[in-house]
């Protein structure tokens, strides 16, 4: 109710009257309503509603993360490997290539007149092998021969014939003199025909090897002159991505060095290698033989820079024969399948994969981890409903959750939202997760 009060001011000062007035205005407000009173005592008299999740042992395997880096199986260097102007370059730069497309030209005008020249030089080669091969000169010594062959026959005859006849003093010895000399005469022809025939014969076969090696020079220099003239035209070895241009259309290339060109890497698979310790190794090891029965390889994931998960499993192709003593770690190669060209050489990656496993884990929320006073605590809902703090040791992250080594029990039912509503030893009123909250 207001209360009004009546008194003379004029003997106050206005500073003085402002205050009375204030005064009168506050001693006007009349107290809380109970209905209000009895609203707050209501709201403080129920627990307070929480969400728990209750703590159950799982067989978990832990994966551990290595820096990696994207590089590709094959990555070929296009090269100028001869002299001439660059005329043509038919692909676009940063889009794949397949296999034997063509990327360059370069001018082909003097490399096919040097293919038509020793095309010509093989020919005259040719001529003279059969040239060579045909002489007849050996069949004129062996003409020579026979011929001395019959003149060393009649001499001999003579020789016989007139022998008896000077004995008989028939004919004089002059006559037998001049036969014996004619044979000696015929004998000495005879020898040098041989040796005439030999020294053809010797004759004849370096002329026919000199043809042959001619042949073959001329050969050699058509293989030479193709295999320049098909350096002509430039392709891909291999499928891949080609990347840029290093020189333009109408410049001089392969002129004292192989000009590069461009530069083509393979992208599916793409290899990954990254390097682990010592210890890692050796879990890494453990895990290969429990997966060696059922013929399966390692599976790896791939976490891009952006945090995301690559779609496609990994597997190890390559140990390093030993540990590198300046990092004291493995090097690994792994292979990634890579058909949408996702992957481009030389990204950072992350390699994860799981090299642990742990029975019987006893998981928590991450969420539900508070930090005080570098202690890590959770708070749990009893039997009764009364809030408790635990303090826990903690392991290794999974998912969402942390491994809890000490501090909680299967059973125990972890408040993972509201927290900050519950007191300990103070009753609360517990929910359940949804299905989302527990994934």
């Amino acid at each position: 109710m207001m209360r009004f009060v009546i008194v003379s001011i004029s003997r106050y000062t206005p500073a003085m009257v402002l205050m009375f007035f204030i005064i009168s205005a506050f001693s006007c407000m009349g107290k809380p309503g109970s209905s209000a009173a009895n609203n707050v005592q209501n709201q403080a008299g129920q627990p307070p509603a929480v969400v728990i999740e209750e703590v159950q042992p799982r067989t978990i395997s832990i994966p551990s993360e290595f820096v990696a880096r994207t590089i590709a199986d094959q990555t070929v260097e296009i090269r100028a490997r001869i002299e001439g102007i660059l005329i043509e370059a038919s692909f676009e730069e940063g889009k794949l290539v397949t296999k034997d497309q063509i990327l360059f030209r370069i001018n082909p005008a003097l490399y096919e007149a040097n293919l038509q020249n020793a095309k010509a030089q093989l020919a005259k080669a040719c001529a003279d092998l059969k040239l060579a091969q045909n002489q007849v000169s050996i069949k004129a010594a062996e003409s020579q021969i026979k011929q001395t062959e019959a003149s060393l026959l009649k001499a001999d005859q003579d020789v016989a014939r007139v022998e008896p006849l000077v004995r008989d003093e028939a004919v004089p010895q002059q006559d037998l003199d001049s036969a014996i000399a004619k044979q000696k005469v015929s004998q000495a022809d005879l020898e040098a025909a041989r040796a005439n025939r030999e020294n053809v014969e010797l004759s004849q076969r370096v002329s026919i090897e000199q043809a042959q090696a001619a042949v073959e020079s001329g050969k050699a220099a058509v293989a030479k002159a193709e295999l320049d003239l098909s350096y002509t035209t430039i392709k891909s070895p291999i499928d891949g991505i080609i990347g840029r241009q290093q020189v333009s259309v109408g410049n001089l290339v392969g002129r004292g060095e192989p000009t590069l060109l461009a530069t083509v890497s393979t992208t599916d698979p793409m290899r990954v290698d990254f390097s682990i310790s010592e210890a890692d190794y050796l879990m890494l090891m453990k895990k290969r033989e429990e997966i060696a029965n059922k013929q399966e390889p390692i599976r790896l994931e791939l976490v891009l820079a952006d945090g995301s998960i690559y779609p496609h499993k990994g597997t190890v192709v390559m140990f390093e024969r030993g540990l590198d003593p300046t990092t004291a770690t493995i090097p690994i190669g792994a292979s990634f399948s890579n058909p949408d060209g996702l992957l481009r050489p030389g990204l950072f990656a992350r390699v994860r994969v799981e090299v642990r496993k742990i029975e019987n884990a006893l998981l928590v929320p991450q969420r539900a981890v508070i930090e005080m006073q570098g202690a890590k605590t959770v708070m749990v809902a009893g039997p009764d409903n009364l809030a408790a703090v635990r303090t826990i040791v903690l392991g290794d992250r999974f998912e969402k959750y942390f491994v809890v080594q000490e501090g909680l029990q299967a059973g125990d039912r972890v408040i993972v939202e509201g927290q900050q509503k519950a007191r300990p030893g103070k009753p609360v009123t517990p929910a359940a997760p949804v299905a989302e909250e527990r994934k």
